[in-house]
């Protein structure tokens, strides 16, 4: 009957890493220290800082409306127009 062996074997440079493509840009992550689950940590970890980043860098600002406002049409003091309003129909 065979043993069971454990093996220590040591890998060479990271073994977690991943490749943000965000338009043009490109980002590397890679971990290699600790075990699996703590590089995946890692990576994880620095992805999202990247992406907060790139989100924050490349958002629109704050103080620009998508769409224009309404009422900004200059006319404040016209009276805005009521919808119709439905009577209710009796049986």
């Amino acid at each position: 009957m065979m043993e069971p062996q454990s093996l220590d074997v040591s890998l060479p440079g990271p073994q977690v890493k991943a490749v943000l493509c965000l338009g043009s840009e490109t980002y590397t992550v890679s971990a290699s220290e600790g075990i699996l689950s703590e590089q995946l940590v890692s990576v994880k970890e620095e992805s999202m800082s990247i992406l907060k980043d790139y989100i924050t860098k490349h958002n629109v600002p704050n103080d620009v409306p998508d769409e224009p406002l309404e009422g900004s049409s200059g006319d404040e003091d016209e009276m805005p127009e009521k919808p119709p309003v439905k009577s209710k129909k009796r049986k």
